[in-house]
């Protein structure tokens, strides 16, 4: 995809602030679209991103995205990427945090892309990309609440793209590997030993490293953009190799 690719298309990107979220809307910038990032921390977003405070946990979310459609004339690309990590096993979180996590991760996008569909039905050729996880389609241990989240997310972007396919809308998601985003820097200096933990988050991707934010906002570029005008109802995995590969153990 060349420079200008998505000129004139207006975007909306949730926790655009950081990490994925402004790698994202960043690359979408840069080819052309103006763009929307809808964040807790919307004063952080840099120009020519336009910052618009939203929490997507709240029903106020609604009133977000009416502005961000009036700032940018319309909405022809939504990528919802707001969400939040969970740790344990089943028996880890109460309800509470169960609860919590649905309502960022699931009911989040739920939120944003219902208040985005009567801009998104005026765009002609509209797209929404939601940001999962390998998490969704590989049992990973630790995360039994973060994995419900994503399965939960991987079948919503399905199902919305069978329901919207007819009027234009393509819905797709992007199924990161572990990225290498400030949440995870957080999620490192609260163990034992850091930099231990970092090489072993690296080798259980085949590639040996950490997927960079920028890989996968170039994946959601791709879902965003005309050129994949063909593609709904996909998940694009970034991860390293994790969700297809079987390498033999190295020596």
């Amino acid at each position: 995809m060349s420079a200008g690719e998505l000129e004139g298309m207006r975007a909306v990107v949730t926790g655009g602030a950081s990490g994925i979220g402004l790698a994202t809307a960043s690359l979408l910038a840069s080819r052309g679209a103006v763009v929307a990032c809808l964040d807790l921390a919307a004063d952080t977003v840099p120009s020519p991103l336009i910052g618009v405070r939203a929490d997507v946990a709240e029903t106020g979310v609604e009133a977000a995205v009416r502005q961000a459609a009036a700032r940018l004339g319309g909405i022809d690309v939504l990528v919802n990427n707001a969400g939040i990590g969970a740790q344990g096993g089943i028996e880890d979180n109460d309800d509470d945090e169960w609860r919590r996590v649905f309502e960022i991760n699931v009911f989040g996008i739920v939120r944003v892309t219902r208040a985005a569909l009567p801009f998104l039905r005026l765009s002609g050729s509209a797209s929404v990309v939601n940001t999962c996880s390998i998490a969704a389609t590989a049992g990973l241990p630790q995360r039994v609440l973060y994995s419900a989240t994503k399965g939960a997310v991987l079948a919503l972007t399905r199902a919305a793209a069978a329901d919207l396919v007819a009027e234009g809308i393509r819905v797709n998601c992007v199924n990161p590997g572990t990225v290498d985003t400030p949440w995870i820097g957080r999620l490192l200096e609260r163990t034992a030993d850091p930099e231990a933990e970092r090489a072993a988050l690296s080798a259980r991707q085949p590639t040996g490293r950490l997927v960079r934010p920028d890989e996968v906002a170039a994946a959601i570029a791709y879902l965003a953009g005309p050129l994949s005008g063909s593609t709904t109802g996909t998940a694009l995995e970034v991860d390293g190799g994790m969700s297809g590969l079987r390498l033999r153990p190295r020596a």
